[in-house]
């Protein structure tokens, strides 16, 4: 889920993207019980066609890590099961800690590495491949990911040019999901820019609710949010600068960027639990206070990805008729549009791991649980038909729509050490942040100190 390589070089879509996204999205909610009732047919899962040849694997076992849990991990083991049904190989499930490089570097410390590990971090790959651990993909996978995903895609995957990582799992990290009877009894309307998100926002406390849950017992969160006022405020070059780290994290551009972000969390009332509640908040319960509570839920708002279905789904909330969303506001002049995403990378080379890989690679895979809802791909030969409701139709059509021409998530391109780990780097700073979102220059220094020793340079 922390999914988040290169950075990619246009970005018309930083437009593109967002302005598809406002459209369909202002669309979704008139539509989504319509198409609950005619795509949602195959809550199982089930395997529907088939665009990839699979070896026989009788007698094949393998094991596959990823930090996944809850409804994410049981619905990956569906598409697992599909794997074993075709091939007759068996495939284990390995529940992995965060950061899973650490877990993965323990494991192969033991000798018992996981077949295929699902890497939520680009700079994960990279280390994987440094460490001598991960195998490149080989012609079977390669084929089916030259078939189905634009070249952005691939490239994400690759280390020095070659192909380590398939993309399974994308993510739109640009959304914000909320609670339409709060807005309803507010007279909130859902907003375009910073400044009316800050409006509805004041409209929403009027009327007697809080108006944000924010996760700031898990880091990532707190980064993403970051990134997005961040990429919309200082621009694409700028936002790529500070990814690599060739500007410093004392630059203005970041100064302006968490003074911004100070207008939501520096205001107590404004966050449930004022900052010491954000701070005890993990993300699934960011969501589902949100939608729980009926006209009195703890927060109208939650910011995060188009994961966030999940954990609506957990609630009685219907996404698109009580859950709705709308993208991050433009603080600058274009709205951002943030992707992450985790990939398939081989630990253990073999005929079954490579076959795994070339049926994550596939269509057929990725179709099984975007049946499921709260799953995203950027597979570009899923169906759109294949997403579960109107809202998720059209974040998936968006994100095919852009191409290679978005900006993947910057906490994710970093060194571990600094944008993956918790209680450490970018995610530790930041939850400082939250507690004191007055010293943004204090968290300046703490972010430019971790940063440069975890890059190696100076800026």
């Amino acid at each position: 889920m922390r999914s988040k390589s290169s950075t990619f070089r246009a970005h018309r879509a930083v437009t593109t993207l967002a302005t598809l996204l406002a459209g369909a999205l202002a669309l979704s909610a008139c539509s989504s019980s319509d198409n609950d009732k005619k795509d949602n047919g195959d809550k199982s899962g089930g395997a529907t066609g088939s665009t990839v040849t699979l070896p026989k694997l009788d007698g094949a076992h393998l094991e596959v890590a990823a930090v996944w849990t809850g409804a994410e991990q049981a619905n990956f083991k569906k598409v697992l099961a599909e794997f074993e049904k075709r091939t007759g190989a068996k495939v284990t499930f390995v529940p992995a800690q965060d950061p899973i490089i650490n877990f993965l570097g323990s494991k192969i410390a033991g000798g018992q590495p996981p077949d295929v590990a699902l890497l939520p971090q680009p700079g994960a790959i990279r280390q994987a491949v440094q460490k001598g651990w991960a195998k490149p993909i080989g012609p079977e996978g390669q084929k089916e990911l030259a078939k189905n995903y634009s070249q952005g895609w691939q490239d994400i995957g690759k280390v020095d040019g070659k192909q380590y990582g398939v993309y399974y799992k994308a993510a739109n990290k640009s959304l914000i999901w909320y609670n339409a009877k709060v807005f309803e009894n507010a007279g909130a309307q859902e907003p375009k820019t910073w400044k009316d998100l800050l409006t509805a926002s004041q409209a929403v406390y009027d009327s007697g609710v809080t108006p944000f849950s924010v996760a700031g017992a898990d880091g990532w969160p707190l980064t993403d949010w970051f990134e997005n006022i961040y990429l919309s405020q200082a621009g694409p070059e700028k936002y790529d600068q500070l990814a690599q780290h060739k500007i410093k994290w004392t630059d203005p551009s970041v100064k302006q960027a968490l003074t911004t972000l100070a207008q939501v969390w520096g205001k107590k009332d404004y966050l449930a639990g004022g900052q010491d509640g954000a701070l005890q908040t993990e993300f699934p319960q960011s969501v589902t206070q949100t939608f729980t509570g009926g006209d009195q839920p703890k927060s109208a708002m939650v910011y995060e990805g188009d994961f966030v279905q999940v954990n609506i789904g957990e609630t009685k909330a219907k996404v698109g008729t009580d859950a709705k969303v709308f993208p991050f506001p433009a603080v600058g002049s274009a709205a951002p549009v943030v992707s992450g995403g985790d990939a398939a990378v081989i630990l253990k080379d073999s005929k079954a791991a490579q076959a795994l890989a070339a049926f994550l690679a596939s269509p057929d895979a990725a179709t099984i649980q975007a049946k499921l809802g709260g799953y995203l791909s950027p597979n570009k030969n899923v169906p759109v038909s294949a997403y579960p409701n109107a809202v998720q139709q059209k974040i998936a059509k968006a994100l095919i729509a852009s191409g290679d021409d978005f900006r993947f998530d910057m906490s994710d391109q970093a060194p571990q050490a600094f944008g993956g780990t918790p209680g450490k780097g970018e995610w530790k700073d930041l939850q400082d942040f939250l507690k004191n979102p007055k010293d943004v220059a204090g968290a300046q220094a703490k972010l430019e100190k971790d940063a440069a020793a975890a890059y190696g340079n100076g800026g």
